[in-house]
């Protein structure tokens, strides 16, 4: 139904789209960059309640998984354009480096949603002291 005024959708092509977009998920734009110390993850999700997000981060992978819910009904008949995404949504992504995700935080500002995720240094040397036995 997208871009195609809700009129002028034929029957076949509004049963195939309730089937379609029905049980589906909507799957989140992203951006992915990175800092000298960390990952970050940043995603448009204006209209989300933070409680109806779901951060999940291994050293490996981010995945984001939330729901945009409308605030009131509007019958089909009524609309002109429906165009927005509402409902489910989700974005899995494997990230270039390892990450901490124990450290790892996240915030919600202005409808963009950022998440950082420090970056594991492998390369960097570390001292190690020698204990006498």
């Amino acid at each position: 139904m997208l871009g195609k005024r809700k009129k002028d959708i034929q029957p076949e092509e509004e049963f195939v789209n309730q089937n379609l977009m029905g049980d589906m998920e909507g799957q989140l734009t992203i951006d992915v960059y990175q800092t000298d110390d960390e990952i970050i993850v940043e995603s448009a999700i204006a209209g989300v309640d933070p409680k109806d997000i779901d951060i999940d981060a291994t050293s490996e992978s981010v995945t984001i998984r939330g729901e945009r819910k409308k605030s009131n009904e509007i019958s089909d008949q009524d609309y002109f354009y429906q165009e927005c995404f509402w409902g489910r949504f989700s974005r899995s992504v494997i990230l270039p480096q390892e990450v901490d995700p124990d450290k790892a935080s996240s915030v919600l500002k202005n409808g963009v949603l950022k998440v950082h995720l420090p970056k594991i240094h492998k390369d960097v040397a570390r001292k190690i002291s020698v204990d006498k036995e």
